[in-house]
């Protein structure tokens, strides 16, 4: 049996009447929507729910799946201990799911469990829930820092264990959307948050999960959202599954989006495979970019591909392709020395990046040859980068100007300058037109991190201009 619907639904504790005394009725919009969806579920029956939510166990490179035979919680920590719950676990399907995921290699399982009782993403859906159907169990799901598309993954996990099981089950994807969308909001504004509450209402009210992809890690990040991983992975638990999408309510009354869909599944559709959808659509593009990567980049993409395939380290001429003396191309490898970043991103997200301030080669095409393989394989932040992964792999380099110093903050543009700031022998950098980096404040506090230099200690800045080559 398939997941019998799915639900994308809010978890605001104001919208709990004991804790909003009141001022729930600023979002009775939504109050009626979730009233509705969970209607919609107690119509269904479900033997199983499985929720995942945003404040259940979260890992960067891990998902969480609640173990035992129960949990209980309640809202304590909102002035409201009298509403409880004491939920009874599906292990039977939660193995599965944990067994399908071993089987694979993925990263998901019941270890790391710091704490048994329930969050509030996960009650809240149940507050409204219990109101019409009662007789169920539940799977609990973290979220992780993983891509999207292994969020896409699990969900698929969880569709199978679902049908080997035979379970009747339903999917609560919980999440509030943007935190960014009024000033006056407790977050404050930032224009990603209102563009991400459109977007993700349309892509979800007319189910184009495919649009899930779309959505770039720092684009997200600026809009303050809390429930896209949430999404994607619901959207994976309908994977080649067509859906009847219906989107009930959308407020932003509070500064934070509230948003309320119902997904009913309307058989198989070859044409809702989104991952495969997406992957293919990656190697298209990154079958563009190496048709017209310039020789900077291709000789590091070159260098590292041949030492992670074959463990050889290329000679520059080998890895640039031989270049004509006397092009412009030539005199910027081979008759200039310069301090040189290679960064890799794989589902855009970086993978990896090495660098060196100063030359340490006589010649750029070296440096670009040793930082490639540095930053494949020696970038603390990562794990070494396998070959399996070659094919998904975009490539930047940055060739840096020589520093220069600078009296403050005010001589720092983020998108023309890289800075560095040093303390005696510590030294942190970070370079120009970042995304995510927006304010020279931010820039300059993420290269005193790096270089392991106190808040309130006493540093000298130095700025840079790079030639980024794609």
């Amino acid at each position: 049996m398939s997941i019998a619907g799915g639900f994308m639904v809010p978890h605001p504790p104001l919208i709990i009447p004991d804790i909003g005394r009141g001022e729930e009725k600023k979002i009775r919009n939504t109050i009626n929507a979730y009233d509705e969806a969970a209607d919609r579920i107690g119509k269904l029956k479900p033997e199983t729910i499985i929720i995942s939510s945003p404040h259940a166990a979260m890992y960067s490179d891990y998902f969480h799946i609640s173990p035992g035979e129960s949990a209980k919680g309640d809202f304590g920590g909102y002035r409201a201990p009298q509403v409880s719950f004491n939920e009874t676990y599906d292990h039977e399907l939660a193995d599965e799911i944990v067994h399908l995921a071993e089987t694979e290699e993925f990263p998901a399982g019941f270890m790391g469990e710091r704490d048994r009782t329930l969050d509030h993403g996960t009650m809240i859906p149940l507050y409204f829930i219990r109101k019409y159907w009662n007789d169920f169990k539940i799977v609990r799901i973290g979220l992780s820092g993983l891509p999207l598309a292994d969020h896409y993954r699990l969900g698929d996990y969880i569709r199978r264990a679902v049908e080997q099981t035979g379970r009747r089950a339903v999917y609560v994807a919980s999440g509030d959307l943007s935190h960014k969308l009024k000033a006056t909001g407790p977050y404050g504004y930032a224009p990603e948050g209102p563009d991400y509450d459109e977007r993700i209402m349309t892509v979800m009210g007319t189910g184009d999960f495919e649009g899930l992809f779309d959505f770039s890690e720092a684009f997200c990040d600026k809009a303050a959202e809390c429930g896209h991983r949430s999404f994607v992975m619901m959207a994976g638990a309908f994977n080649g599954q067509g859906v009847r999408a219906e989107a009930l309510s959308h407020e932003d009354v509070t500064g934070v989006g509230y948003g309320i869909c119902c997904f009913e599944p309307t058989g198989p559709d070859d044409e809702r495979f989104f991952l495969e959808k997406y992957y293919e659509r990656k190697d298209r593009e990154i079958g563009q970019m190496r048709s017209s990567e310039d020789v900077y980049v291709h000789t590091a993409r070159m260098a590292l591909e041949a030492y992670i395939r074959d463990g050889r380290t290329l000679e520059p001429e080998e890895a640039s392709g031989r270049l004509e003396p006397g092009t412009q191309e030539y005199e910027g490898l081979y008759e200039t020395a310069a301090g040189a970043f290679v960064s890799i991103h794989k589902d855009g997200r970086l993978r990896g990046c090495i660098g060196t301030i100063a030359p340490l080669e006589k010649y750029v095409a070296a440096e670009l040859v040793r930082n490639a393989i540095s930053a494949a394989t020696s970038d603390p932040r990562f794990d070494p980068i396998l070959p399996e992964e070659l094919g998904n792999l975009e490539y930047s380099v940055d060739v840096l100007g020589t520093p220069e110093p600078i009296s403050g903050p005010e001589e720092l543009n983020v998108k023309r300058y890289g800075v560095i700031v040093s303390k005696g022998f510590r030294r942190g950098l970070l370079l120009p037109d970042l995304d995510g980096v927006d304010t020279v404040e931010d820039q300059i506090d993420i290269a005193r991190k790096k270089g392991g230099i106190g808040e309130h200690e006493k540093y000298k800045l130095e700025r840079f201009e790079v030639i980024r080559h794609h």
